[in-house]
């Protein structure tokens, strides 16, 4: 896992895009080489390689890329530094191709050739799979049977798989036996972006850098850990994708588990990949199995966001209109190991919630009563520890202190801290650093074949529970609420219940 402000240019290579005209490629890969330009953390040689069915040059591609960096770059009131989009795009190819035919790769394998003795990029190749995920497996054994995937070729081959890794575990099980048929674990990068996020790095330092927090992570002084990732967007243009997926797979196994793992893993021996990611695979097999009765879902009706109109999932373009398919889930997961036996992890994610809001609460155990039992206090407010991951970055410690004044009245007050006020940082889109790290070959922030399949097998009951019942009462939350009233009985019969969803200064 990298720091950027501390690293060196990764060396040569060539950054092969499958899915090159792609949304995914103008808004996030290349916006993500461009701030890497404006690091000096692109490498010195780079060849970007697109591939594509629509018939455009190289040309073409390099201005559609540029003209859609500038409308990027707009947003935030900068002009494009000619300078950094020379880094990025002096060596543009694209090739127009068919995924599924080998003579796509007969071309490819001609042109990497000619581009590795032209600019002296040692063999090191990336292959970035930006495309739709019935392609992964494709375009890896077409790349293995043409041998540019080999691990005995000259420098590095590597691959990224983006999500949705799977669509359940036999799928999932399916495509990792696919690509490890024609390529080792450690050249495969499976990414999530929520892992590029600087305050999810970041939990790994607040836990295991600190002596005041690392003592008291566990179950003798944390009551339960909530964990919200929340979207006041709906499935904007996506609902064939979304009729097929559902939050609960779109959310749930990779982004939501990954933020448990981090959360609630065992201290690592070093910031090794392997050592991380073999502590994050022991937690996921601590988990207890999920019962249906562990997990809720809901579907948005119309309602009010941020004061527009929204209408009904089952309104949006693309969707059934009796649609089944859940917009919404929470669920309550139990860890079987001495640290957190007995201390709930409560999850929650869905669309057209009241406001776009990313967290991780920690709520400790209350203190006792006795010592307050003859002053003015009625209660005491439990202690907060809250990790906000997005928007406004940064962490906030909620406790309890006394009001000035003759009584011993307690209130909750909080300390802050914003990422923003106490490091200056560089333009971002998410996936900086989770390219850098592929490109000088860190795991860290990469899931395992391992933890995939086991995050599948947790969340698998549920699938097929869900597949064999209809859901009661859908919609069951209207758009701009935070979500159904199951989620809210789910705490309840714990004795407990869900923080607000809000911006970071709220209570």
């Amino acid at each position: 896992m990298s720091n950027l402000s501390h690293k060196n240019p990764p060396p040569p290579c060539a950054i092969v895009i499958f899915g090159a005209s792609g949304d995914l490629t103008k808004r996030l890969i290349v916006p993500a080489l461009y701030n890497l330009a404006r690091t000096g953390l692109l490498p010195e040689r780079l060849s970007l390689v697109g591939i594509g069915h629509s018939e455009k040059t190289s040309e073409q591609w390099r201005d559609d890329l540029r003209a859609f960096l500038e409308q990027v770059l707009a947003k935030t009131e900068q002009a494009i530094d000619e300078n950094l989009w020379k880094a990025v795009s002096r060596h543009m190819t694209f090739l127009t191709g068919d995924f599924e035919k080998p003579e796509t790769y007969t071309a490819l394998d001609g042109l990497l050739s000619k581009i590795d003795e032209e600019l002296g990029l040692d063999g090191n190749v990336l292959f970035y799979l930006a495309t739709a995920d019935h392609f992964f497996a494709t375009i890896a054994g077409r790349l293995g049977e043409a041998g540019l995937v080999s691990s005995e070729a000259k420098g590095f081959r590597r691959l990224i798989v983006e999500k949705p890794f799977g669509h359940d575990l036999d799928s999932a099980r399916a495509l990792n036996k696919h690509l490890l048929k024609y390529l080792k674990e450690e050249q495969i990068y499976r990414i999530d972006h929520f892992l590029g996020k600087e305050t999810v790095q970041n939990i790994m330092a607040l836990r295991f850098a600190n002596g005041l927090f690392e003592p008291i992570w566990n179950r003798d002084r944390i009551d339960h850990v909530q964990i919200t990732v929340a979207e006041s967007i709906g499935i904007e243009t996506r609902g064939k994708f979304y009729e097929a997926t559902g939050a609960l797979r779109d959310m749930v196994p990779n982004h939501l588990f990954q933020l448990v793992a981090m959360t609630a893993m065992e201290p690592p021996v070093s910031f090794d990949a392997e050592d991380i990611r073999a502590k994050k695979a022991e937690l996921f097999k601590a988990i207890h199995p999920l019962a249906l009765t562990d997990v809720v879902r809901g579907q948005y009706d119309a309602g009010i966001v941020a004061g527009e109109t929204a209408r009904a999932y089952r309104a949006e373009d693309n969707v059934a209109r009796d649609s089944t398919v859940e917009t919404y889930t929470a669920m309550r997961l139990m860890i079987d190991n001495w640290r957190w036996a007995g201390v709930p992890f409560y999850l929650r994610t869905g669309k057209r919630l009241n406001i776009r809001s990313s967290e991780i609460a920690i709520r400790f155990k209350q203190a006792p009563y006795a010592l307050f039992r003859d002053t003015p206090v009625d209660e005491l407010d439990a202690d907060w520890l809250i990790l906000r991951i997005q928007p406004d970055e940064g962490i906030r410690l909620r406790f309890n202190a006394k009001r000035p004044g003759p009584s011993m009245t307690l209130e909750s007050v909080s300390m802050k801290f914003n990422y923003k006020d106490y490091f200056h940082q560089a333009p971002a889109v998410g996936y900086e650093t989770l390219i850098y790290d592929c490109l000088i070959g860190d795991a860290t922030l990469f899931q395992r074949a391992d933890q995939v399949e086991s995050a599948w097998a947790l969340v698998e009951p549920v699938l097929k529970g869900w597949a064999n019942t209809t859901p009661r009462h859908f919609p069951n939350y209207a758009a701009g609420s935070e979500g159904p009233i199951a989620a809210n009985d789910l705490l309840a019969k714990d004795g407990r219940s869900w923080r607000a969803i809000r911006i970071l200064g709220g209570k």
